[in-house]
């Protein structure tokens, strides 16, 4: 069975869809992604299809799906290189994309990755200078 590259670069996972999507590989991709995931701790993932000519309800759900696990495991998708033949397949077909960040390219969509990445930690290092006071409300120092 073809299996779908799972890459790291840098903060990020690259996969390139380079085959057509069967059930039995998206399956694995989504097994090998998240374990990837898991792996590498990253928070950031890039799906590339731009490859793929057509896609169909199949292709937008496993999408969807993928950028859903990758979310709960702390990592944001970016769906690269759509062809505009195929965005306006998905908008037809009534698929939204939930969750799913887009960029024209790989390198567009990791400077979208960081930028959310740095947005992350300034918020998070904003709760890092909060101490509870006294009577239990928090104080910035």
């Amino acid at each position: 069975m073809e299996r779908v590259p799972v890459l790291k670069i840098g903060d990020f996972l690259l996969v390139s869809i380079q085959v057509d999507m069967e059930d039995q590989i998206a399956l694995q991709l989504q097994e090998d992604l998240s374990e990837r995931i898991v792996q590498t701790g990253v928070h950031g993932v890039i799906i590339d299809i731009t490859a793929l000519d057509i896609v169909d309800s199949f292709v937008g759900r496993m999408l969807s799906t993928i950028a859903a696990i990758s979310k709960v495991l702390d990592a944001e998708t970016v769906v690269v290189g759509m062809r505009p033949a195929v965005a306006i397949t998905l908008v037809e077909l009534g698929l939204s994309l939930n969750g799913i960040r887009t960029a024209l390219n790989v390198e567009r969509g990791m400077e979208l990755l960081a930028r959310a990445r740095e947005e992350e930690d300034l918020l998070d290092g904003e709760d890092d200078d909060e101490q509870p006071a006294e009577d239990g409300t928090a104080v910035t120092s």
